[in-house]
């Protein structure tokens, strides 16, 4: 149960991206915000400026789908993983926060990827790979797992990075073409952990 009292009936809310687990934007929400967000699935907002309420892109189409609902050990915060149908801030940028995507660009790199896939077009790469079906995608990950190596070896760091690059977006297809992402990879890399 989220207390709405201990801020004057609202409560902050942290969006977060469900697959780069990138901070978003912070609204803030009412009781009847949250009930609509809930059976709506897509995230509304108590707009403070705007005196109501207020589904992120109502104008711009850039909804934000819930994916899962989180409330933190007080009660009066709400974090809602969501996955945005574009840009979240105003300005135009993926975030409000203007961070860089650093690590998550991988993430991000695995959402461009189902998209090729989901929108096929006849210039894109993935598409290419796609093409030519399961065995030559894996065969390319072979050989680009043995460019790696060598590069490891023999050749200079910038020449390693390079493979190792095509070989984690490589291995992105072959996840993608197998019906797999990198969240099930992570969860059996925890599993295995334990």
């Amino acid at each position: 149960m989220i207390d709405f009292e201990k801020g004057d009936g609202l409560v902050p809310v942290v969006i977060q991206d469900v697959q780069t687990l990138e901070v978003l934007m912070l609204g803030y929400m009412n009781e009847e915000a949250w009930e609509k967000t809930q059976k709506e699935q897509k995230v509304t907002f108590y707009s403070r400026s705007k005196n109501r309420l207020w589904t992120k892109g109502e104008e711009s189409g850039n909804f934000l789908w819930v994916k899962s609902f989180h409330i933190d050990c007080d009660q009066d915060t709400i974090l809602i993983k969501v996955q945005p149908a574009g840009p979240t801030c105003h300005t135009g940028s993926r975030s409000c926060f203007a961070t860089d995507y650093g690590n998550n660009f991988i993430a991000e790199l695995e959402r461009i990827i189902g998209q090729r896939y989901e929108f096929p077009t006849e210039e894109s790469y993935v598409n290419h790979l796609r093409g030519n079906g399961l065995h030559k995608i894996a065969q390319k990950v072979g050989e680009e797992a043995v460019e790696t190596v060598i590069a490891a070896l023999a050749q200079t760091d910038k020449e390693f990075v390079d493979e190792t690059s095509d070989l984690i977006f490589h291995l992105l297809v072959l996840l993608r073409e197998k019906g797999f992402s990198l969240e099930t990879i992570a969860k059996n890399l925890e599993e295995r952990h334990k």
